[in-house]
């Protein structure tokens, strides 16, 4: 999967949050917090197609886009390209920065000793 850029991602949000859409929807959505230009949405739009980011179909003379990349294969491919470039590829490095640097909740801390244990009950399953 093509790595999504900034500008692709706010796209990927409202096709996520809202379904198949068009130029148009898109637009609309991005232009509520900044002024963005039809043929900026549209170009971006056709460049993602291209990289195989969305998928088109017609409704009419309309296009309707969709996502061809789900949330979470974007959340993995992008955590990977910044824990690789920021933390040497350590995981460790990572959670221990978020965790040192934010104040995290009880219900958090047992939600993440949760993950543990089920990541380490899993690895003894398999290994």
């Amino acid at each position: 999967m093509t790595k999504p850029t900034n500008g692709e991602l706010e796209i990927l949000r409202i096709l996520w949050d809202h379904g198949p859409s068009t130029v148009r929807f898109i637009n609309d959505m991005l232009s509520t917090d900044k002024e963005v230009g039809y043929t900026t949405t549209l170009k971006l739009m056709q460049i993602m197609y291209e990289k195989g980011l969305l998928e088109r179909s017609r409704d009419g003379k309309t296009h309707i886009y969709h996502a061809l990349v789900s949330e979470e294969e974007a959340q993995r491919q992008l955590l990977d390209r910044f824990l690789d470039t920021t933390f040497q590829g350590s995981a460790m490095k990572l959670v221990m920065q978020a965790l040192g640097s934010h104040r995290t909740t009880p219900e958090e801390l047992d939600e993440i000793r949760r993950f543990i244990d089920d990541l380490e009950n899993n690895q003894k399953k398999g290994g």
